[in-house]
């Protein structure tokens, strides 16, 4: 095929090359971009030309943009209904929601496509506003599975003419439990529509999904499971009281655009973010507990550098696109190695340098020797400064026949 052809040239191709409509093109140039990501090369040219597609990339690869334009470009240029939903995109979060929403109001500025976020944790007057745009039609939605059974239980979402379905982080979504939602939206889906599933890993009930909702799909698999390698790895094995002090000194070191501190419970975010705001550093929290303005409010204080750390539990770890983060600290060890690629992703986007730290506690040994198996290498072991005190060895075998061998 020539696409295939052409990606394996290595040919770096400018958006201005790929037949987008000039309005899109507008969007594109106003927002500073210009050549297409590898991603992006390689699911856009089948999404024109009407194909379902299986994507596998990890995140900060520029896939939303990646299906995105070429659907702008389908609503732009192809017969659709007007008075309904024509394309919905699903996705597992409310943050990935507003994220998206707020991408396609960039690239369609100079359009007259119309889109909205329906996701849960807000008020009555956002469930009104979504009711009415759900009832009227609206070009694009952009919605939380949860949400989205909610408004079609009250049977006023207008969906015969959606010609568009689009499931962002699915594996995401399957791992919190929306198998059995996504299952019962599509039940009330034309079946006769494009649809496009992307999805970081693919675990056989990923595939299992595709079977049922793709018809003959394009498949993409690009560099999952692996960190970008323009990614600075370090690790300190540490005991679990010295992660604070440490981390503390890490930012107090140097000063840092923006970091995100990533930890696995939100006790400890809110522990450590207390402890730096004290220690007179410009930190913020983020965690299920917030409500959605304070969520908001936070992210976009930290983008535009009022606030420079972000404490934060794997909520950001997928999705959120936020640039120019040169620093992602684990506060603890993730639980898996796609959670650790996907926290540490956050650094070294759009082909930029980034730094990612792991504080390694003495029971999280074992844990992070499976992370380093899978990335193929040892990550780096930084020495902790005298002034905290002995630390561990790192011996992730006996560690973890100690922790096993307590058991009665």
């Amino acid at each position: 095929m020539y696409l295939y052809n052409l990606l394996e040239k290595q040919v770096i191709l400018k958006f201005i090359d790929l037949g987008l409509d000039e309005r899109i093109l507008e969007g594109i140039d106003a927002m500073g971009y210009e050549n297409a990501t590898p991603v992006q090369q390689q699911v856009m040219v089948p999404i024109l030309e009407g194909k379902d597609i299986i994507a596998a990339a990890q995140t900060g690869t520029g896939k939303t943009a990646a299906f995105l334009l070429p659907l702008l470009h389908r609503l732009l240029t192809m017969p659709h209904t007007a008075g309904d939903i024509n394309a919905m995109v699903i996705v597992p979060t409310r943050e990935l929601a507003i994220q998206i929403a707020e991408s396609i109001e960039g690239l369609s500025y100079f359009t007259d496509v119309s889109s909205i976020a329906v996701y849960g944790g807000g008020d009555g007057n956002s469930f009104t506003a979504e009711k009415k745009a759900l009832t009227s039609g609206v070009d694009i939605v952009v919605c939380t599975p949860g949400r989205m059974i909610a408004h079609l239980n009250m049977g006023y979402v207008k969906l015969k003419g959606l010609k568009y379905l689009v499931l962002d982080e699915a594996d995401r979504m399957l791992d919190m439990g929306f198998s059995d939602d996504l299952a019962k939206i599509i039940t009330f889906l034309p079946k006769e529509r494009q649809n496009l599933l992307f999805s970081a890993t693919m675990p056989v009930k990923m595939r299992e999904l595709s079977k049922k909702i793709l018809r003959d799909p394009v498949e993409i698999n690009i560099a999952i499971s692996k960190p970008p390698e323009q990614i600075v790895q370090k690790a300190f094995v540490v005991y679990e009281a010295q992660k604070v002090p440490i981390i503390k000194d890490m930012l107090r070191s140097k000063k840092f655009t923006k970091v995100i501190v990533f930890c696995s419970k939100k006790q400890n975010v809110k522990v450590l973010t207390a402890e730096l705001k004290r220690a007179k550093l410009a930190a913020e929290e983020i965690h299920s507990d917030l409500d959605q303005k304070s969520r908001e409010q936070y992210l976009q204080d930290f983008r535009n550098q009022k606030t420079n750390i972000l404490v934060a539990t794997d909520i950001l770890s997928r999705g959120i696109d936020i640039d120019d983060i040169d620093l992602v600290i684990n506060y603890d060890v993730p639980n898996d190695g796609e959670d650790y690629i996907h926290r540490i992703g956050r650094t070294a986007r759009a082909a930029t340098t980034g730094t990612a730290f792991t504080l390694i506690g003495e029971k999280e040994q074992s844990k992070f020797a499976t992370i380093e198996e899978l990335l193929g290498a040892p990550v780096l072991k930084g020495a902790v400064p005298e002034e905290f005190g002995p630390t561990p060895a790192y011996a992730p075998k006996q560690a973890h026949k100690k922790s096993f061998g307590r058991r009665k």
